[in-house]
């Protein structure tokens, strides 16, 4: 389960979506996520199937491999959906949508409706949101979240601060991952049993990980502050780039794509709606 999780690491390929602004990626994120929450009809979902059909083929990144970062919430996922479809008692359904009513247990077509949409939006939102960090180096990232949030500067927010906080999270998530499979790796060489069991009694054996684990997250944590200090970093105050991001004629094409999803998706929604 630790190998399957992908978040935040970059896929290296040579593709349109790969060189693209990354302030376009983040903004075309941002838009794809509101978008995606007003979503509640099958042509909606269809259309959103489409982009991101055409978003994968055209970003070269392999199926198999967005996929596999799905089964690290596949459990939250399974959970959702089943609350969703069990508890539908207190949406407002109609007599003869009800299926099965037993106390607060109330099963309808309109809930299992509801709980279909829910599971694919979720789907949804972790591949598109995903696809972000899959095709933006950790670098260019960073340099697009300070240049989308430059605005924030008019109300004293720290904005290089900002950007650089939440590109090292994302970034940490890969070594950590690795971090915790070396550890896993090496208990077992010893000894150690994950699989075997009940619940709690697994819970308790991954203290054994979790324990060496916090202890290298913040021994890296200090290590990289004391890099960064040692380069007198501090903030984005008069720093200049090797790379200054400049728009090209692919990115102003990106960008009247995803302004002509957005477009088509809220007609669609307000007409079928």
């Amino acid at each position: 389960m630790i190998k399957d999780i992908t978040i935040g690491q970059y896929y290296p390929q040579d593709s349109i979506i790969h060189r693209l602004d990354p302030r376009i990626k983040i903004i075309s994120t941002f838009l794809y996520v509101l978008v995606l929450f007003i979503c509640d009809g099958v042509f909606e979902y269809a259309l959103v199937t489409l982009f991101l059909a055409a978003l994968i083929k055209t970003s070269r990144i392999p199926v198999r491999f967005i996929l596999k970062g799905l089964k690290p919430v596949m459990m939250i996922l399974i959970f959702t959906i089943m609350v969703k479809v069990l508890f539908s008692g207190g949406m407002m359904v109609e007599e003869e949508s009800i299926l099965f009513k037993k106390g607060i247990l109330c099963i309808s077509t309109e809930g299992i409706r509801q709980g279909v949409f829910l599971g694919i939006r979720f789907v949804y939102l972790v591949i598109g949101t995903s696809m972000l960090t899959y095709t933006t180096t950790p670098n260019s990232l960073a340099t697009g979240l300070e240049s989308v949030m430059k605005p924030l500067k008019i109300f004293k927010v720290p904005v290089a601060e900002a950007a650089m906080i939440l590109t090292i999270a994302l970034r940490f998530i890969p070594i950590l991952v690795e971090e915790a499979d070396r550890i896993m790796k090496a208990q077992m060489s010893r000894g150690a049993d994950f699989e075997e069991g009940n619940v709690v009694k697994r819970v308790k054996s991954m203290a054994v990980i979790l324990i060496p684990l916090f202890v290298s997250a913040f021994r890296r944590a200090n290590d990289l502050a004391a890099a960064m200090e040692a380069r007198c970093y501090h903030g984005g105050e008069g720093r200049t780039r090797l790379k200054p991001l400049k728009m090209k004629g692919t990115d102003y094409g990106a960008m009247v794509t995803i302004c002509l999803f957005v477009a088509v998706l809220i007609t669609v929604h307000i007409k079928v709606g």
